[in-house]
């Protein structure tokens, strides 16, 4: 087997088709066999952030044949200042913009993924209509109808759905968002933090936070305090994390089942209080 033209000296698999690979020639990269369409998607995405005046990505090496190659990150331990330069990169980034809300990355699929469910990126001409029709309501169908989400927390989703304009804040510009911004895909080197794995589109930079603080962040009070200053966020965003964590729940309870529904079901409430 070769990668880039080399021999491959070692494979260590990490889970998800993904593998460390050190070649014969003493580099180490990351390589991830998929579908082409997923492969093609992720590549995008990280090209496009890397353009974007934000945190580190991985670079793209090779991009073909069901296989993406990347950078290998090393790990380090995360603390407050590699955490405040996260939130300040994480405004720059939401600031390189994108086309529409919807719009996928240049050369990207409409159809991509996020995770290992289905994500359609469309451009659409305001946030709200767009968060409705191509995020929570495609998702709320499909946990409906695997019986992961009961009526009641149906009726309570569709509710935010119905409610989105009143409920979204201020208007904002689409900003370039990784999409999937879970703490599992913010690795810390030893050059600060590097985002990885991202479902990237535009959309609301509530959104990407939001993400950030749904199953925890090292150092998230420094993350959103810097971020904050470099780029002050409307008022009420707090209150409005639930609304913006409500598609990603939604996603768990597609792929993991009813578990989530009790958190999905929270998220509606708070998001129909708060508004």
């Amino acid at each position: 087997m070769t990668v880039l033209g080399t021999a491959v000296h070692e494979r260590v698999p990490l889970g998800g088709g993904a593998a460390r690979v050190t070649l014969a020639d003493g580099r180490t990269v990351l390589v991830k066999d998929g579908e082409q369409a997923a492969v093609d998607a992720e590549a995008a995405g990280l090209r496009w952030l890397a353009a974007a005046d934000g945190p580190p990505v991985p670079a793209v090496l090779e991009a073909g044949g069901g296989r993406l190659v990347t950078e290998f990150v090393a790990a380090a331990a995360p603390d407050t200042a590699a955490a405040a330069e996260l939130g300040r990169a994480l405004a720059g980034m939401h600031a390189a913009g994108a086309p529409a809300f919807g719009a996928p990355p240049p050369g990207g699929p409409v159809d991509a993924r996020i995770g290992g469910a289905p994500m359609r990126n469309a451009p659409a001409p305001s946030w709200p209509e767009w968060y409705a029709a191509d995020r929570l309501l495609p998702y709320l169908r499909r946990a409906r109808d695997a019986g992961g989400l009961g009526p009641d927390a149906a009726r309570e989703v569709e509710a935010v759905a119905d409610r989105l304009p009143a409920l979204a804040g201020p208007a904002e510009p689409p900003a370039r968002l990784h999409g999937d911004l879970w703490s599992g895909n913010v690795l810390w080197s030893p050059a600060g933090a590097v985002l990885i794995d991202p479902a990237a589109h535009g959309g609301h930079r509530e959104t990407d936070l939001a993400m950030l603080a749904l199953f925890g962040c090292p150092h998230l009070d420094a993350v959103l305090a810097a971020y904050d200053e470099a780029a002050p966020l409307a008022a009420g965003w707090r209150d409005r994390m639930p609304l913006h964590q409500l598609f990603p729940l939604l996603v768990h309870v597609v792929l993991f089942g009813g578990g989530y529904a009790a958190q999905a079901l929270a998220a509606a409430r708070a998001a129909l209080r708060a508004g």
